[in-house]
């Protein structure tokens, strides 16, 4: 492998194996912060979980999930099929070597293909901006966190919930409450107002790019990411579902324009296995920073 290959694997395998600094200091304090044993017990395994895979450069999760990219890049300066084609050798030798688990199976036959490809893996959001640099994006999202995911359509009777930020609340809450522990709590909420049902999941994706305690720089949605966060941590589910103070470790919520028809609410979870790396190179691929 040389050039994008190599930048490519490295930053799978930080990904895969190394849990980042924010969400780990996140972990330690809800540690001190928990009273309930079984809630303690749980996030004494994670984070121990969390050293060995640093220590031994092995996944943090046997379910390494899907491959999602975001690649922002100068314009014309890198080629997207030779990216994706740098990319697949990547990930190739990644689950080659562990660092990935053999994840990608074909819908009809369940044949896996035995090196984490096949069509829709893994995901390139391919962006041209006026940068430089390139800046390289990776989340590894488990099939657990992924299953509790939800959309909605407001008004929701159901749940009594209005179109504004009131019945926004109203769905975060049920969602969680609905996850229970089967996400792999603590998660994270990544939340999108707006869009239709493909741009409003895409957008809640997106959204766990932002680092813990980074809020919207939209007031009211920033305080109802504040209030989400309290009250889901009020709700007594805990981490892996066994009770505690800790269930939520942050939420955040974005927005995009919709048509009068439609207001939906799509919220993906994030389990606390927060497995998400950038990388910032140049157009060669060479790296210059990694976060």
């Amino acid at each position: 492998m040389s050039g994008w290959s190599d930048t490519l694997y490295e930053l799978l395998l930080r990904t895969s194996t190394d849990l980042p600094a924010d969400v780990e200091g996140a972990l330690r304090q809800a540690r001190l912060d928990e009273a309930a044993p079984n809630a303690t017990a749980a996030l004494e395994t994670m984070l121990y979980n969390a050293e060995l895979a640093r220590a031994r450069r092995l996944p943090l999760c046997q379910d390494t999930g899907t491959l999602l990219f975001w690649v922002s890049v100068p314009p014309r300066t890198v080629s997207q099929a030779e990216f994706s084609s740098a990319a697949a050798t990547a990930i190739a030798a990644a689950t080659a070597a562990g660092v990935l688990r053999q994840n990608c199976v074909e819908t009809l036959s369940g044949r896996n293909t035995g090196d984490n490809l096949g069509p829709g893996s893994p995901v390139i959001h391919w962006h041209e901006v006026a940068r430089d640099d390139v800046e390289v994006a990776l989340i590894l999202k488990g099939g657990g966190c992924e299953n509790v995911g939800a959309q909605y359509s407001l008004p929701d009777a159901g749940l009594a919930a209005e179109r504004n930020l009131d019945g926004v609340r109203r769905c975060a809450l049920d969602a969680v409450v609905r996850a229970q522990g089967q996400g792999c709590a603590p998660g994270v909420l990544g939340i999108a107002i707006g869009g239709d049902r493909a741009t409003g999941y895409a957008e809640s994706k997106e959204l766990l790019l932002r680092r813990l305690g980074e809020r919207s720089p939209v007031p009211e949605l920033a305080a109802l990411e504040r209030r989400l966060l309290h009250e889901a941590n009020t709700l007594e589910i805990g981490p892996m579902g066994f009770g505690g103070r800790t269930t939520l470790l942050d939420v955040f919520i974005g927005c995009r324009s919709r048509v009068p028809a439609s207001y939906f609410v799509s919220i993906s979870y994030m389990c606390w296995a927060y497995r998400r790396r950038r990388v910032v190179a140049l157009p060669s691929g060479e790296p210059v920073r990694w976060e």
